[in-house]
């Protein structure tokens, strides 16, 4: 399921980055009322070759069925998702394309229109992919297998075909964010007061917002974001802006991104669409820095023994995922606490030169990153806590990932299964220049 769900995500990126390539389109297949385009295959087939896998015209096809299946059943069951989703994760691509280019600004120039043009442009594709995910999630449920289940599974690989896991550890953290002065503080919620000030006195907030707003994602349009629904912004910001009335502005108020007011534009049921301004406090380098004296302090301290590793996380981290345990730094990818070298060079660059230096046990200098979260830079120690040699999976030391591979495979199980089911009362008709050899058993119209 997990390996379905990446690659529906990953069509869209091929489709949205060869926008500007001229197709002759034509309809190749239909499934249910919904149409598969030529386009669609050769941007699937495009993002096979971008992921550096061989370029196979029967597996993109073959995708392009399953989702478009999934989208008619889910029209049958009443599957649905809110406006507020789909622009939620419009935002979250947009800011990942926008990462890809460069800044927003590369991105409007390639494409010659602006952001939320190209958000337009994307929202039905967008739509359509979170119907079929959504889809998908009802057909498999929470796979959830017993330690039983797991162990068959293990059994029924052949030794020879047991994968090979290379070198991994396991990392303690302590995280200090550098934080603003009181003063720098003050001053940016002086400022912030003061254009408030001015729009209480009849300044529009759209020409204030286009002059003074930081907010990188909505000052070029006047602070303005649309369809706002609970769960996009933070909780504090959500926590003023839900409680407003259509033309109010709000005091001012604090989040981890800076100072802020709002002013409610529209309310549509659970949607709102608003303006606001945001000033982030100035940090000098001596902020910046003092965050790393305070590890600096703390590094020596371990080092002589007048506090563990463990309990200096328990106090002073300021990451909360971790400072609970102690700092153990759990891998997002896998939900366990093993990291490989792919791991570490997607976390941080320079983390795979510093952990092979290290002995077991032994605690790192202060060392600077970048927040996967927030984005912005912080410093942290660095724990070597365990480091697990090369070897063939086995029950003891990766049942976790025994685990998942078990449940992909049961989800694999039920996805064929279903696909087989669901194709026998389904309308799906393909152009026979596009007929494969499918890994499921799909039931098709015979073509007249």
């Amino acid at each position: 399921m997990l390996k379905i769900k990446f690659i529906l995500l990953a069509i869209l990126f091929s489709q949205f980055v060869s926008a500007q390539e001229v197709i002759i389109d034509k309809v190749i297949g239909v499934v249910g009322k919904y149409p598969i385009l030529l386009s669609d295959l050769q941007n699937t087939m495009l993002d096979q070759d971008k992921r550096e896998q061989s370029v196979n015209k029967c597996k993109a096809m073959e995708l392009l069925l399953f989702q478009k299946l999934l989208v008619a059943q889910a029209d049958r069951d009443s599957v649905t998702v809110s406006d507020a989703e789909v622009e939620n994760e419009l935002s979250r691509r947009m800011a990942y394309f926008i990462q890809q280019f460069g800044s927003e600004e590369k991105l409007e120039n390639y494409y010659g229109k602006r952001t939320n043009v190209i958000k337009d442009d994307l929202r039905a594709d967008i739509k359509e992919q979170l119907l079929a995910q959504k889809m998908l999630g009802k057909i498999n449920g929470e796979v959830k297998l017993t330690p039983a289940e797991v162990r068959m599974f293990y059994k029924t690989i052949p030794e020879d075909s047991l994968p090979l896991i290379n070198s991994e550890v396991e990392l303690q953290q302590i995280v200090k964010k550098p934080g603003f002065s009181v003063e720098a503080k003050k001053e940016a919620r002086e400022q912030l007061e003061g254009y408030r000030e001015r729009v209480l006195r009849g300044e529009t907030m759209k020409k204030l917002a286009i002059l003074y707003s930081e907010d990188p994602g909505s000052a070029k349009d006047g602070g303005y974001i649309a369809n706002v629904g609970r769960g996009m912004m933070v909780p504090e910001f959500e926590a003023v802006a839900f409680k407003l009335k259509n033309g109010e502005v709000s005091t001012v108020f604090e989040t981890a991104y800076g100072y802020h007011f709002i002013e409610l534009v529209q309310r549509k049921g659970d949607l709102l669409d608003l303006r606001h301004i945001l000033v982030i406090p100035k940090m000098t380098n001596n902020d910046f820095f003092r965050s790393k004296q305070q590890l600096d302090s703390l590094y020596e301290e371990i080092k002589e023994g007048k506090i563990t590793f463990e309990e200096a996380a328990r106090k002073f981290s300021d990451d909360k995922e971790t400072k609970q345990n102690g700092g153990l730094m759990i891998n997002p990818a896998t939900a366990s606490t093993k990291f490989d070298n792919e791991d570490l060079s997607q976390m941080d660059q320079n983390m795979i030169v510093t952990i092979n230096a290290m002995q077991l046990g032994e605690v790192s200098k202060p060392m600077q990153f970048t927040g996967v979260t927030d984005g912005k830079p912080a410093f942290r120690l660095i724990k070597l806590k365990n480091r697990i040699d090369p070897h063939k999976t086995n029950l003891k030391d990766d049942y976790q990932k025994l685990s998942v591979m078990a449940s992909n495979d049961k989800n694999r199980k039920q996805v064929k299964e279903w696909t087989k089911k669901r194709s026998k009362v389904t309308y799906i008709k393909l152009d026979p220049e596009y007929l494969c050899k499918f890994e499921s058993d799909w039931v098709l119209t015979p073509t007249e």
